[in-house]
């Protein structure tokens, strides 16, 4: 299973949360963890899993100045038809230059404690190209366009879209996943503006206070496989994720959608860390 690559994430109640005049109108993406409980959404027959449930976890801290620290896992439990079962546990950490010059990433996948795939590397935006230098799985050095955005870069460029309501926003991303040579093709469609009722805590409990007047958009974002528009035609995506994003990139009713399942991520724990200063 592909390691996401947008940063969808939110976070828990367990420490200070900012008051919601600290960033509610701010611009920028705000540090924050979220937790989300994973389950299954629809299930097809030849997708062999009759159930799923897991948990997400999702720390995103830094600025546009001294660049952005993601630790992100996902743990979930597959159920087959036969009563079988296989836990995955999915951990990746990286750092991202403010400026989208630098993104060094690790990746680990383990299954019933097993590890089975691993993932290091650097990658650097050079005049003309960007520079993957890989250590894991195996050492290497290769080249792609530079027009390719990492993670962070890609979902502020998805919020500005929202921002000056342009409804569709194509990219190729790079985020280190898999082997870490894959860069994926993706279009966004992006829905209209929605605004958080004043009585949000009222209605959906103290999780979602701090979102209260928050500017937020419906988003759907299809990943292609690096090929996809080698071979002309129309493409089917190899997931579709989602979710709605908030403008300072807090999500939350995450749909992960595979083609013959998919998964639903609920958001039970949000925490907002507080902001270093930084003046761009």
């Amino acid at each position: 299973m592909n390691r996401l690559s947008i940063a969808l994430l939110s976070a828990a109640l367990l420490g200070t949360v900012l008051p919601t005049s600290a960033w509610a109108g701010a611009s920028g993406l705000a540090p924050h963890r979220a937790v989300y409980d994973m389950n299954l959404g629809e299930s097809e027959g030849q997708s062999g899993i009759s159930a799923l449930s897991g948990r997400m976890v999702y720390d995103f801290s830094g600025n546009a100045c001294d660049g952005y620290s993601v630790s992100f896992r996902f743990v979930t439990e597959f159920q087959d038809v036969s009563g079988g079962s296989q836990v995955t546990d999915l951990q990746t950490t990286s750092f991202e230059g403010g400026d989208a010059n630098l993104y060094e990433f690790l990746s680990k996948t383990f299954v019933n404690r097993k590890l089975v795939e691993s993932t290091r590397g650097t990658a650097k935006q050079l005049s003309n190209n960007k520079e993957i230098d890989l250590s894991e799985p195996e050492e290497r050095t290769f080249s792609i366009g530079s027009k390719a955005l990492f993670p962070t870069e890609h979902l502020n460029k998805v919020i500005e879209s929202a921002k000056v309501g342009t409804p569709f926003y194509a990219a190729d991303v790079y985020d280190g996943s898999e082997t870490g040579d894959k860069v994926f093709s993706t279009t966004a469609v992006i829905g209209a503006l929605r605004q958080s009722p004043k009585d949000a805590s009222a209605t959906a409990g103290a999780l979602l206070e701090p979102l209260t007047g928050v500017s937020h958009w419906p988003v759907t974002i299809a990943y292609f496989e690096p090929t996809a528009n080698e071979n002309g035609g129309e493409q089917m995506p190899i997931y579709q994720l989602t979710f709605l994003l908030y403008e300072n990139g807090v999500s939350r009713e995450l749909v992960l959608d595979y083609g013959d399942f998919s998964m639903t991520g609920e958001l039970k724990e949000l925490e907002f860390y507080e902001a270093s200063d930084c003046n761009k």
